[in-house]
């Protein structure tokens, strides 16, 4: 509406401008080197208002013609970035399907066409990561690193390949060069705080931890977790070479992490050299309240050096009231009995422990059967029993398991990883037990539910082990052999000596990693897995503790 009312009152003042040209007297002579022209305003303004237009319509033609070459090379660019454009799009579509063919082939499309666009490069390494060609992806990365708009994506995939390759040193450097160029960058902080780590740099850790915190990379909670973690790592390196030094560590770990095991126990010894008894147990107890562990209840009832085994046993019932329940405080206390000769008092400890006995509540068994009643068969029975009973809790991180507390993981190198859990290596030997126990479940058929299915689970359990189901009372008859028609799929299935496992069904959309994911070698994975106790992990996957090696 307003364009149309600035239109109407342009005409009108033109109109007004033309009709008062029209109503003026008067003419116009020009003269010049003897020619002579006269002719009134109007003609005059006309004339003048026609050579203007016909001066302007010859510019803008010339003008055309002049920038012709360079709008035709401007729109032959055009055409190329749209056609570099789209091979960049499908190119990385067709990556995150896992077609490698149709990748490659938009790849060399869009190099042609724009070999220095950003995105060319990213699906150039992205193709090649694809394919497994890793000096090509190498290439790229380098490419993209000599860029300074592609500098800090470029070192990650220099840093993923060197991993990749084992290449310590160039993974190393490369990391440390990313950290330079941007403090801020989680992944780069991240790497090398795990490589200051396995090279036991707790100094340098520490000083990375708190530039991440400074930069807000991290959380509160996590940034006073991981800070004592480091600090007692520390004092427990130095606990032999400077006492001072360790001390101090240890004390102020147990600020940041009062409820770490190793921490308050080392805790508890230095404030315990220095008799300050009470300060030690306020320790412990703090530590032993959100998590009952055996090292705990040892220094808990050496708090006091020189105490009899009778008052070490009178104070660990005084850490175990604080959770009567708990399996740990069980054995605390049964221990302290045994070492007391209060018999009686460690068999009534673990009499609620015999139901599902571990390996630890079998060897205090035994040790209880020799010393207190000198029953050298039961003693044995009961060491038997432990080969076999259940695994207790141990220090676990990412299924590898360690006779001690470590501040990093030495299979992904992940700090704070160790946890005070049963080992899932368990899961395994209880799964192949079964595999074992049960070789005709193999073509054994159910029948459909015509009968209850209490009297199903028994008959599964007749074919599992017969001999558990004796002595249960379960396996009364031989059951009646079932007719082909009523058959169901079985339950379990063995697999006969030398068989393979049939491969997996292969994924609708296969998974591609990323550049800054280097994925897991299937051939380390299940190696590691089954290996289970203090084994050195191969593969990438032990790439940050051989550097600390």
């Amino acid at each position: 509406m307003v364009r149309i009312f600035s239109f109407l009152i342009l005409l009108a003042v033109v109109a007004l401008g033309a009709a008062w040209v029209a109503d003026q007297n008067g003419g116009v002579v020009l003269s010049w080197n003897g020619w002579r022209a006269e002719t009134s305003l109007p003609v005059l303004v006309l004339v003048i208002l026609i050579l203007a237009i016909a001066a302007m319509l010859v510019w803008t033609i010339v003008r055309a013609f002049w920038k012709t070459p360079a709008r035709l090379r401007r729109r032959r660019h055009e055409k190329r970035q749209a056609k570099a454009r789209h091979a960049i799009t499908q190119g990385l579509i067709a990556v995150g399907t896992g077609d490698a063919l149709i990748a490659h082939r938009h790849a060399g499309t869009a190099k042609r066409l724009a070999e220095h666009d950003p995105l060319t490069l990213l699906l150039q390494a992205q193709t090649a990561q694809l394919e497994g060609d890793r000096a090509g992806a190498q290439h790229a990365f380098h490419a993209m690193a000599e860029r300074k708009d592609m500098r800090l994506l470029g070192l990650r995939g220099l840093f993923i390949e060197a991993q990749r390759n084992d290449d310590l040193h160039t993974a190393v450097a490369t990391a440390e060069e990313a950290l330079k160029i941007a403090p801020n960058s989680p992944w780069a902080s991240h790497a090398v705080l795990g490589f200051r780590c396995a090279q036991s740099d707790w100094d340098g850790a520490l000083a990375l931890l708190d530039a991440n915190k400074a930069a807000g990379l991290i959380e509160n909670a996590p940034y006073r977790r991981q800070r004592g973690v480091l600090l007692t790592a520390r004092a427990l390196e130095l606990e032999e070479r400077d006492r001072d030094l360790a001390r101090k560590s240890a004390m102020e770990a147990i600020k940041f992490a009062p409820q770490l095991v190793p921490a308050a126990v080392l805790a508890a010894k230095f404030y315990s050299e220095d008799n300050q008894v009470r300060r030690a147990m306020r320790t412990i107890e703090v530590a032993w309240n959100a998590n009952p562990h055996p090292d705990l209840a040892d220094a808990y009832a050496h708090v006091r050096l020189g105490d009899s085994a009778r008052e070490r046993l009178a104070r660990v019932e005084l850490l175990a009231q604080k959770m009567p329940d708990h399996r740990e405080s069980r054995l605390a206390v049964a221990r302290a009995a045994i070492e007391a000769s209060e018999f009686d008092r460690a068999r009534e400890a673990l009499a609620p422990l015999l139901a599902t006995p571990t390996q630890r509540v079998a060897l205090l068994m035994a040790e209880l059967e020799r010393a207190g009643n000198h029953d050298e068969g039961r003693a044995r029975e009961w060491t038997a029993r432990a080969v076999r009973a259940a695994p207790d809790p141990a220090w676990t991180a990412d299924g590898y398991v360690s006779d001690r507390w470590r501040p990093v993981s030495p299979v992904t190198g992940r700090l704070d990883a160790f946890q005070w859990v049963t080992p899932v290596a368990a899961l395994t030997s209880e799964r192949t037990e079964i595999e074992a126990g049960a070789p005709q479940l193999a073509e054994a058929r159910l029948p459909e539910p015509a009968v209850p299915p209490a009297i199903e689970s028994k008959a599964v359990v007749v074919e599992a082990d017969e001999p558990a189901a004796e002595e249960a009372g379960l396996m009364e008859a031989t059951p009646e052999p079932v007719k082909p028609e009523n058959v169901a799929p079985p339950v379990f299935r063995t697999r006969p000596a030398g068989e393979s496992r049939p491969p997996a069904a292969s994924a609708i959309i296969p998974l591609v990693r990323a550049p800054d994911d280097p994925g897991v070698p299937e051939d380390n994975f299940s190696d590691d897995l089954e290996g289970g106790h203090e084994r050195q992990p191969g593969g990438w996957r032990g790439f940050v503790s051989r550097l600390g090696g």
